[in-house]
């Protein structure tokens, strides 16, 4: 039998399928349909100090092989997701999950994360510093000296590990990782969502309302691989490698880049039984490769 267990930061995790942010939503809702204790673990969707209403609408757009979408981080805010949303999901849940923190500024940053460093359920915190659908706060994925300056004030406030979400939409993706681990980072993941837009013929306008938008699906994946293998070569700490995978070969095809882990996004929208799919199929895409420990792949190529 294969063996598809997977360590972060001393925590097991029975497989290294994460749900990500922003697609997942706060878990529970997903389980209506399948069993989420089956997942390594998910990353819930991405929530700020106070609640956000999201960007106003059309905010989502097809390409092929992948869509682009503005939803602006909508969400109710820290106290609601502490109060309303965890205790549902710990009724139905019984694993650590990874809080998707976000904010405007460093100190925004790290105040979420003392807030998530309370909560039981959370195991990971992964700070989402790379979302380009939002006014402010972005900055801090392009420039290491402030990716460096939250990394280092969520790790003053948490005792949890800490993850940071990079962006692709930057020169040098491995310095930002750089900056990131230099400043205590126990690991970062990687990418979020590539900007891009499209146009409607007909209206001869582009047809998300703030015109551009964050790409993602399959049709990134090729990208994604690169800048994971960049990253992972680079850096002495965990990598988790997020963008386009759609089959247990992206999986592994991933994981020989370098990451330990992986997150499954856009996928989820249009199937939402891929992670299912993926936890299910990956014993037997190791087998046909000749994989026995799926750890024994991470970074081979």
């Amino acid at each position: 039998m294969v063996k598809t267990e997977v360590t972060l930061c001393g925590e097991k995790l029975d497989n290294p399928i994460i749900a990500s942010s922003g697609t997942f939503n706060y878990g529970y809702e997903m389980n209506d349909l399948y069993d989420i204790n089956i997942l390594g673990s998910f990353s819930c969707k991405g929530t700020t100090l106070e609640p956000r209403n999201g960007n106003p609408t059309p905010r989502i757009a097809e390409v092929k092989d992948g869509l682009i979408n503005s939803i602006g981080l909508q969400n109710p805010g820290i106290k609601a997701v502490i109060e309303e949303e965890f205790p549902k999901l710990r009724k139905i849940y019984h694993k650590k999950i990874f809080a998707n923190c976000c904010g405007n500024t460093p100190e925004e940053f790290a105040e979420v994360a003392s807030y998530m460093d309370k909560e039981d359920v959370v195991g990971f915190l992964e700070i989402n510093i790379s979302c380009p659908n939002v006014n402010g706060g972005t900055s801090c994925s392009s420039d290491p000296s402030l990716a460096y300056e939250v990394t280092k004030l969520v790790k003053a406030r948490t005792h949890k590990p800490v993850f940071i979400k990079l962006s692709p939409n930057v020169t040098d993706i491995v310095s930002i990782a750089l900056a990131c681990e230099r400043a205590g980072a126990d690991g970062v993941s990687l990418i979020n969502c590539v900007q891009g837009m499209r146009i409607d013929l007909k209206t001869r306008k582009p047809i998300i309302a703030r015109k551009k938008g964050g790409m993602s699906g399959p049709a990134i994946f090729p990208i994604a691989l690169r800048m994971v293998y960049d990253v992972a070569h680079a850096v002495h700490i965990p990598v988790i490698g997020i963008g386009g995978i759609s089959t247990p070969e992206d999986v592994l095809e991933m994981m020989m880049a370098g990451a330990s882990a992986v997150e499954v996004g856009a996928m989820n929208l249009v199937d939402p039984y891929i992670c299912k799919k993926l936890v299910e199929g990956l014993p037997a895409a190791m087998e046909k490769y000749g994989i026995e420990d799926i750890n024994s792949i991470v970074g081979v190529a």
